[in-house]
């Protein structure tokens, strides 16, 4: 069984014992229960499924967080050509990685 799932218009797809990097979450703690009410669409392997308009009634995701994490260092660089002008800047995004649990509906 999977689901897709719209989270603060990231979607993802999920299935049960998948381990997921959203958006930072600054509320959820180690260990702690996220349910995600915005299922756009719940499938089985057999080809069966439901496609919400814009989502699927009834339907919800249960994750546990695994942990806070930062991400890879992305690196942007600016230049001028002629301006003798160059800048480097780095980023480092926070991520929550959470745990699918169980998909119902």
């Amino acid at each position: 069984m999977y689901a897709v799932i719209d989270d603060r218009n990231q979607q993802y797809r999920v299935a049960p014992g998948d381990r997921i990097q959203i958006h930072y979450r600054k509320d959820a703690e180690e260990g702690a229960a996220l349910t995600f009410d915005k299922v756009c669409c719940v499938g089985s392997d057999e080809g069966e499924g439901r496609i919400g308009a814009p989502h699927v009634d009834g339907a919800s995701v249960s994750a546990k967080v695994v942990r806070q994490v930062k991400g890879d260092k992305i690196y942007i660089g600016k230049f001028r050509r002629r301006k003798n002008s160059k800048t480097r800047t780095g980023f480092r995004a926070k991520y929550t990685e959470v745990q699918i649990e169980a998909i119902s509906g």
